[in-house]
């Protein structure tokens, strides 16, 4: 599997992604300027990663301007062909608004940056793993329709919940719906989430959960 990386300006977590995976997950990684719109050099087997970061200044909402890029109109294109989509916070928050997930991502409800480990569980293994976060506006929001859709067809992939794995608002760092990290599309190729797994990739940092994220989302 090859990762193409787009940088916008304001991205900050490009150079993290890709040292990530190419030097802890072994891939290849080709960094796609915002700009440009060839994907030609990938099929639906790769994919397409949105970093986490300030794209354009974070101007009137989080990704509202990203979503306009020329890049971004072929990575539409791609996903909607069934390539596969990882976007990590401002790339979540770019796929929400360019509709390729549902919802918004909205203000942490105590109106601050966020910046720690936290605990999150996978949906269907249980796996409880530890990933930074790093969002000022990361409180997932939908309407209640949404909501039982994403339950129903199953497309929450993580909660935010403490290390035994309990799920509940104790563990809920930014007040999100329903504890909610992470979701996938319907199809299940296109994956947000607000959590940093390319901070917990390498020994040195002395956690590698990161790495089973990508496992988990068959992105390895």
């Amino acid at each position: 599997m090859k990762f193409g990386v787009v940088v916008f300006p304001g991205s900050n977590c490009d150079r993290d992604i890709q040292y990530a995976l190419e030097n802890d997950l072994n891939k290849e990684v080709i960094m796609l300027w915002h700009k440009d719109k060839d994907l030609s050099m990938f099929s639906t087997n790769d994919c397409i990663v949105l970093p986490g970061g300030f794209s354009y200044g974070d101007y009137l909402r989080c990704g509202a301007i990203a979503r306009f890029s020329p890049m971004m109109q072929s990575v539409v294109e791609f996903a909607n062909r069934g390539g596969k989509v990882l976007g990590i916070c401002n790339g979540f928050q770019i796929l929400c608004e360019s509709g390729l997930l549902p919802g918004v991502l909205l203000q942490n409800n105590n109106q601050q940056f966020i910046c720690k480990n936290v605990f999150i569980k996978n949906e269907a293994s249980a796996q409880v793993l530890k990933i930074p976060i790093a969002h000022g506006e990361g409180r997932f929001y939908a309407n209640e329709t949404t909501l039982e859709t994403l339950e129903k067809n199953n497309q929450i992939i993580f909660r935010y919940c403490n290390e035994t794995g309990n799920v509940d608002d104790k563990n809920n760092p930014n007040g999100t719906l329903r504890n909610i990290a992470g979701i996938s599309s319907t199809f299940g190729n296109v994956f947000g989430m607000m959590p940093h797994p390319e901070r917990a990739t390498s020994e040195k940092l002395h956690n590698t959960d990161g790495r089973k994220v990508f496992e988990i989302l068959g992105l390895n």
